[in-house]
């Protein structure tokens, strides 16, 4: 039980149940509890609130230090090593003007503050859902605030979840409505939603593969000033080897490699400012002029379309920002905003700046102007700290694809993977075995087949600019509808940070042709796969809902069939939130056997982060014949543990048995006491209010004698007369999928001594 307080309300009659202990703190979740004859209708429970936990983690200042700390380590490796190669990628043909230094070193000062500070750190963060950030989370917060979902599971009890409601800033409600209600009507519009989200998912997934690449073939470029005997075949497979051990250190979760990294990534930041402040002072302290914005008018005036080309190499300052929202779940927005502004933002800019200073006076080392520009005697102590940095590099994306991959898979978007939950101190670091041997294996073939970061280069900045651009178009429909942001900020974010990156796509797009085509390979096979998953889903969600099985039904079963009455308890595993699964009177049919207590499960996936563990569990009886039937679904967030300490069975019956509880208190006319848990009945109750005590001990009874577990496992096939790329998608793609990834007995835990996998074929 809640330690709130709670209503139930019955016809008219309102009791009060559960005192509550403690209302000084914060006000209590009240909920109503309504009995339904209809399975139409989605379960309910009594349920409270409890969010000590994320309180704690944006607002205890110990917990953001330690936070911001780790996140040095895991979040900035991406752009924090981006001066290894910006220079040379945006001058590969040479520095035809010294001006011209001035005009870039503008774009990257300009283009870093703008975007990754201005936009990413103080607008997008706030974005987040519940402390979750990337795609996933942007498209969450619209689906629950416009019903643009594709799967009609979505109920009113939905947006009593405490971590369902939004803020919203102001009252220009107006606007928000009318582009609420066209997105509502528009099939279009929601299957583009989702579309977007899949690609934008993709491309964030590409990177990932991407950034490991580059980041340590880069670093590994500057071993040849040292010693011509390290040819570039050498160079390639020392960076094999070196990607392969970063991938096998993933297991060890992103709080202790945040730990070992992060002191690192430190030193490297400090080692690149203060370098950055020696070429300053020593070259050209007048670099500065680049503050003045006038320089990149002047050097598109000079290189017309070669400016125009080159800022493929200047948005290479900034990859890895989309990580800072990626990863904001596995740190806090506070933690990050801290370790932005305080550390990475004044390093990067000491960094270019130096670097640009010894430019101005070595315009021919422009193809190596970062291993050009460091001191002699701090070369190798250099070479050290950039490759290690670029090994953590790595790490962001990394971990940033383990969180969209989980966010993906609880929506359904994804087949089944193992998630591991790393850390049981800070939420959210997360672990996918499958998803990064695959990304290992991604890695190791790129940098095989390319050897060099000048291709790579030109694929990565399609996958980072693309991701970017996406994220402002959600942005966007967030401060419209959401936000209800005023329509002039509005405007000024698309004129200005849209303008930027519209600008530098089509820059990154013109090499397409030249590496570019790299990410949207990725983005097409990936994408494939989750639009198989996601359609089929929907599919067979649609089957289901089309041959539920109504409370009539039921009853009709149970009377019209010779049941043999089993002592126990069964638990029937479904995807439906309305009516009982079809795949029940398929096993009636052949199993004409019945556990006296049957409860229907419905796990479900809302678009939140996280449901409040008092808020999981929502129950309905179900008026039958002869046995006792519940109706549970049971609710998580797409970043909630799918497993508890607890036994899931131990937990599920537990909640039951309150439920029971507050039932027959809610039915009774006088109120009972309530005696070592156990509901003291009244001498004065009816006929009704008898069976309901009795439907109280009949659980216990039944819970002492067992409970087994029958899973549904309907395999799909495509209905007779179905286009061929149906019976492709449906017959082969999916049924591929559905074999070699994990079951759903896996993902639950469910304990297979006691399991019963009920199957049948369903023509879609």
């Amino acid at each position: 039980m809640s330690s709130s307080d709670a209503i139930v309300k019955e016809e008219d009659e309102e009791v009060v149940v559960g005192p509550s202990s403690s209302t000084s703190e914060r006000k209590p979740s009240w909920q109503k509890l309504r009995r339904y004859d209809s399975l139409d209708f989605e379960s309910r429970k009594l349920h409270g609130h409890d969010d000590d936990h994320s309180y704690a983690k944006e607002n205890n200042w110990s917990v953001i230090l330690h936070l911001a700390f780790q996140s040095i380590g895991i979040v900035y490796g991406d752009i924090g090593t981006s001066p290894l190669y910006v220079f040379s990628s945006t001058f590969p043909g040479g520095i035809k003007h010294n001006d011209d230094i001035l005009g870039v070193l503008s774009l990257i000062i300009y283009t870093i503050t703008l975007i990754p500070v201005i936009k990413y750190v103080f607008i997008v963060l706030k974005a987040n859902d519940n402390g979750e950030g990337g795609t996933f989370a942007l498209y969450s917060l619209i689906c629950r605030y416009a019903k643009v979902g594709l799967i009609p599971n979505a109920e009113v009890e939905d947006r009593e979840v405490s971590n369902y409601q939004l803020s919203l800033p102001n009252e220009r409600e107006k606007r928000a409505s009318r582009i609420q209600s066209k997105l509502e009507k528009s099939h279009f519009a929601k299957v583009f939603l989702l579309f977007a989200t899949m690609l934008g998912t993709s491309m964030v997934i590409g990177d990932g593969v991407l950034t490991p690449c580059i980041s340590v073939l880069s670093a590994m470029g500057g071993i040849k000033e040292a010693t011509p005997a390290m040819t570039e075949e050498r160079t390639v497979w020392a960076s094999v080897g070196i990607l392969v051990c970063l991938f096998m250190v993933q297991r060890f979760g992103t709080d202790k490699v945040g730990y070992t990294f992060a002191p690192i990534i430190f030193v490297w930041f400090a080692l690149n400012a203060s370098i950055g402040v020696y070429n300053f002072i020593k070259y050209d302290p007048a670099v500065l002029k680049a503050l003045n914005p006038n320089y990149i008018i002047q050097f598109f005036q000079r290189n017309k379309m070669d400016a125009w080309i080159s800022l493929g190499g200047v948005v290479l300052a900034i990859t890895g920002t989309e990580a800072l929202f990626a990863d904001v779940g596995h740190f806090s927005v506070r933690s990050i905003q801290l370790s932005m502004s305080a550390i990475t933002y004044p390093a990067l800019i000491c960094a270019y700046v130096g670097q640009a200073s010894f430019l101005r006076k070595h315009n021919d080392l422009v193809s190596d102007t970062f291993y050009k520009s460091i001191p002699g005697g701090l070369y190798w102590p250099m070479f050290v700290v950039a490759v290690s940095a670029s090994i953590i590099a790595s790490q962001a994306m990394i971990s940033g694809t383990f969180s969209i991959i989980q966010q993906s898979l609880s929506l359904g978007c994804f087949p089944r993977v193992k998630v591991v939950h790393t850390s049981d101190k800070y939420e959210g670091q997360v672990y996918v075995p499958e998803i990064n041997y695959l990304l290992m294996l991604a890695c190791v073939g790129v940098t095989l087949g390319f050897k060099n970061t000048t291709q790579i280069g030109n694929a990565y900045g399609i996958a980072v600019v693309f991701v970017m651009t996406l994220t402002s178009s959600f942005l966007v429909l967030i401060m419209v509808m959401i936000w209800k942001t005023h329509i002039l900020f509005i405007i000024t974010y698309i004129l200005t940070i849209g303008t930027v990156e519209l600008v530098y796509l089509s820059s990154v797009l013109y090499k397409f042709d030249q590496g570019g085509y790299l990410p949207l390979a990725f983005a097409a096979a990936l994408m494939t796969i989750m639009y198989v998953w996601n359609s089929v889903f929907r599919k067979k969600y649609f089957y289901e809902l089309n041959h539920k099985i109504t409370s009539e039904k039921l009853n009709e079963i149970v009377s019209t069939t010779n049941f043999r009455r089993i002592p126990g308890i069964a638990f029937f595993y479904s995807e439906l939130v309305q009516g009982i699964p079809p795949i029940f009177k398929h096993y009636v049919d052949h199993v004409p056997a019945l556990q006296s207590v049957l409860i229907f499960i419905t796990i479900k996936s809302l678009p939140v982060s996280k449901v409040p563990v008092d808020e999981r569990f929502l129950f309905r009886k179900v008026e039958a014949k002869e046995i006792d039937v519940f109706r549970c679904v049971v609710r998580y967030g797409y970043t909630d543990v799918r497993t508890e300490h607890e036994s899931f069975e131990k937990i599920l019956l537990e909640r039951l048995e309150e439920f029971e509880r507050e039932r027959v208190r809610a039915d009774s006319k006088e109120e009972n006491g309530v005696l070592d848990g156990r509901v003291e009945k009244d001498e004065s109750c009816n006929e009704e209010e008898e069976d309901n005590y009795k439907a109280i001990g009949r659980i216990e009874e039944a819970r002492k004698d067992g409970v087994v577990h029958l899973v549904g496992e309907s395999e799909v096939v495509a209905k007779k007369g179905a286009s061929f790329g149906k019976r492709i998608m449906i017959n082969y793609a999916y049924s591929f999928l559905k074999r070699n990834l994990r079951q759903s007995d896996q993902v639950f835990g469910i304990p297979r001594m006691r399991m019963l996998k009920v199957g049948m074929t369903c023509e879609l």
